[in-house]
């Protein structure tokens, strides 16, 4: 029996942010309903969605209720506690489904994950303890950069380490902990890699297997923030190629229904390095939205709800920019300008490095 989602279902979304949100919106395009679980009040996906439980996700109240209205289930971050995912799980499915979730949870699985694909990364070390920092730090050299296996985004639990002699201070930036013994690492130590540019590749993938990528994409980062992403990549053809394959070889790998964000490293000798994976929308596709054919919420819609995947293809070249809290009076200029495609995630507090928005402008498509 088909467990095809029908327009007029309800899918539910696990996180409140504006992926969630952009997500509601292709959802709703497409004759969906969807329900938002969010432990936050007022979150920018539930400003558009049908129904929203505002309730912790250790609520398992709450959660069967969740799981009683909806059809099927997706999220739109990857650090959704384990216990929430299985016990909605337990009722409706929930795609990407737990082991594309779990290993995009940690970055040390997702190193180990990658080179069984036969991908590269960067030199890492798995830190379980300052004496395995100090250790690392010596087989690795310096600079290289410490990071929380878990929870870490946008530069949050990251250290960067010049000298031996900042180990120290390093772990204790990260919060590192004493954990010696423990089944899974509290950090990795990754090695600083000289890199060309960054680009992404967000491979879409179907519950018959079908693989659709769009094409990579150049990424620029300010403060260890996507500032713009810029397509199409204009990277050669083999590392095109090479990028792509990663992706889909690692969508496959993984079983995965949904979407799969890939971050690389370009060398200049033009080897592609994996930095990390995102088992779901992504800040570097939001220029999907309006310069392909389909765009990634759009393919996560088809994905989850059972419907053949849309094509990828981009009808023009395009940059996007994103607006963060101290960017806002830039706001009016894109307002007033009618080449400007501005979207706005309806957040009401506009600190600095928060994601209010993003603009995208396009451009005759090249190539």
């Amino acid at each position: 029996m088909s467990d095809r989602i029908e327009p007029g279902g309800t899918i539910g979304i696990f996180g409140g942010g504006q992926l969630g949100r952009m997500f509601a919106e292709a959802a709703r395009d497409m004759g969906y309903r969807t329900h938002v679980y969010c432990p936050e009040d007022n979150c920018p996906a539930s400003q558009v969605a049908d129904r929203h439980t505002n309730a912790p996700y250790d609520d398992l109240a709450a959660l069967r209720e969740f799981a009683d209205s909806i059809d099927g289930a997706t999220c739109e971050f990857e650090n959704v506690p384990a216990a929430a995912l299985e016990t909605v799980g337990a009722a409706v499915p929930i795609r990407p489904d737990a082991k594309a979730l779990s290993i995009g949870q940690d970055r040390a699985r997702e190193k180990t994950f990658f080179e069984g694909v036969g991908a590269e990364t960067a030199p890492w070390r798995p830190v379980h303890r300052i004496e395995d920092l100090k250790a690392a730090v010596d087989e690795i050299g310096t600079p290289s950069i410490l990071k929380t296996s878990r929870l870490g985004y946008d530069g949050k639990g990251q250290a960067r380490i010049d000298s031996s002699g900042e180990a120290a201070a390093a772990w204790e930036a990260i919060g590192g902990l004493s954990s010696a013994g423990a089944a899974e690492p509290f950090a990795v130590l990754e090695g600083f890699v000289d890199f060309q540019c960054e680009i992404s590749v967000i491979a879409a993938r179907g519950r018959d297997g079908d693989v659709r990528c769009f094409e990579p994409v150049r990424n620029v980062h300010r403060n260890h923030i996507l500032h713009t992403t810029t397509a199409p990549a204009a990277v050669p053809a083999a590392v095109a190629d090479a990028a792509t394959g990663i992706a889909a070889r690692a969508a496959d790998a993984l079983d995965l229904v949904g979407l799969l964000a890939v971050e690389m490293f370009v060398t200049g000798d033009g080897r592609v390095l994996i930095n990390e994976m995102a088992p779901r929308p992504h800040n570097s596709g939001h220029w999907t939205i309006d310069a392909c054919e389909t765009s990634q919420y759009q393919q996560l819609v088809r994905a989850v709800c059972g419907l053949p995947l849309g094509d990828p293809a981009r009808h023009h070249d395009a940059v996007m920019t994103n607006i963060l809290g101290e960017d806002m009076h830039l706001v009016p200029g894109y307002e007033a300008d009618p080449e400007a495609r501005l979207h706005m995630y309806g957040k009401a507090d506009a600190r600095p490095g928060r994601k209010m928005g993003h603009v995208t402008y396009l451009a005759a498509k090249t190539g």
